[in-house]
């Protein structure tokens, strides 16, 4: 067979190596702030010489539903992962998601390898590891845990032994840069034909477009971009979510805390608020985010609470669970009462007693979640051929058309 098929999209199996890196909370403001300096002269060459546009990343803009739409081709009503965290509406339980129990269906990448094609994913964060690498008959580890890793069947002891230096912090841009040089030796020594790279946001939730970290971040990265692009791959990069600044003139974090206001108007434990941003890792956002998802004990207050919620300053949308599920292409099964979307300054939480500020108070709040974060850059190291340029230029373009595009119209 020459494809494999998955949520009714066919993609022909790759004959050159291909490598799709997903920049964590990749903001296009990233992208051309570097490029108006003269900076990035790879990224730059994939702008001139390949394609590029902006495109859209689904909803929730949050880390595990675009990275699960990105290796399937599919929103997340197809395949069924809608945040990071969760509500199961029958047991009360609240659901961390870190591994496949939720995935619907399988992955390109499983399906690709299952093809006899050599493929990998390598993550900066081992939350990603389970749910992405779910089938995948190849390495699969993170930056994380690269020093618990047992890479032996392909010759190394760890996934440290094949990067050839300790694991990173998790909190530094190196978490990201090691996903990357991991690749790269996964490409030089022939064991993967086609790699999902998936990077962490520490540095875009700290630090602005033009900041000297920003900036030295990205101008690593794209060392690493013209490295693979030498090796002989065909380079997409994609971003699952964009990123926004939560504060006011002052730097003063602009926050509303639905829980709160929900309990003041019908009292205590009238309504639960989740926050699907929250993961192990919330130290650089805190777990606020641009979304938040509410359960009402009694039914007879929903209208009510969307009423009082579209008067809060900061709030941008409020949705029914019906016009959640329809409008934003999410799991009905899956959905809250509502769906509470902040403004672009402005970012939402649960209680503020469930929330640690601290954590957050070293620099100008940035987070995502929202409307305000759904645009990222689309790059791809080759030109389409003629039927993706039209293709292309008569859709909105999303995330999850990057392993398309390249499979089916890059030469």
């Amino acid at each position: 067979m020459s494809f494999v098929e998955l949520h009714g999209r066919r993609y022909r199996l790759p004959t050159r190596p291909v490598v799709v890196i997903c920049i964590d909370g990749c903001d296009p403001e990233y992208i051309s702030n570097v490029l108006q300096r003269g900076l990035c002269p790879n990224l730059s060459t994939m702008i001139r010489d390949g394609f590029s546009s902006i495109a859209d990343c689904v909803m929730p803009s949050f880390t595990n539903p675009n990275n699960a739409s990105i290796v399937t081709g599919a929103p997340p009503r197809e395949h069924g992962i809608a945040g990071n965290y969760y509500l199961d509406r029958e047991t009360g339980e609240e659901i961390m998601v870190n591994d496949a129990r939720m995935l619907r269906g399988s992955t390109l990448l499983a399906l690709l390898s299952q093809a006899g094609i050599p493929t990998a994913a390598v993550t900066a964060k081992d939350k990603l590891t389970k749910l992405i690498g779910n089938g995948l008959n190849g390495p699969c580890f993170s930056s994380e845990r690269a020093d618990q890793t047992s890479l032996a069947e392909y010759g190394f002891e760890t996934g440290e032994a094949l990067v050839g230096r300790p694991r990173p912090d998790m909190y530094s841009p190196d978490l990201s840069l090691y996903v990357l040089d991991a690749g790269l030796e996964l490409l030089r020594r022939g064991i993967s034909q086609v790699m999902y790279l998936s990077l962490s946001d520490f540095v875009q939730h700290k630090y602005a477009p033009g900041e000297p970290e920003s900036d030295a971040f990205l101008l690593e990265i794209d060392r690493r971009v013209g490295e693979f692009i030498a090796l002989g791959a065909t380079v997409g990069c994609v971003a699952d979510h964009g990123m926004s600044r939560k504060t006011d003139f002052h730097n003063t974090a602009q926050l509303l805390f639905v829980e709160d206001v929900l309990a003041e108007a019908f009292g205590d434990g009238s309504a639960r608020v989740i926050c699907p941003i929250t993961d192990p890792f919330v130290r650089h956002h805190g777990a606020l985010g641009s979304f938040v998802r509410v359960y009402m004990r009694d039914a007879g207050n929903i209208e009510a609470a969307k009423a009082l919620l579209l008067r809060q300053p900061g709030v941008h949308e409020v949705l029914s669970r019906r016009e959640a599920a329809d409008r934003l292409n999410l799991p009905f099964d899956l959905e809250g009462d509502l769906v509470v979307i902040s403004k672009e300054d402005w970012a939402l939480g649960s209680a503020r007693k469930d929330h640690d500020l601290e954590a957050v108070q070293d620099r100008p709040l940035r987070t995502h979640g929202g409307y305000s974060e759904q645009r990222v850059p689309f790059l791809v190291s080759r030109p389409l051929d003629q039927e993706g340029q039209a293709w292309a230029s008569s859709q909105r373009l999303h995330n999850y058309d990057i392993f398309h595009v390249i499979l089916n119209h890059t030469n």
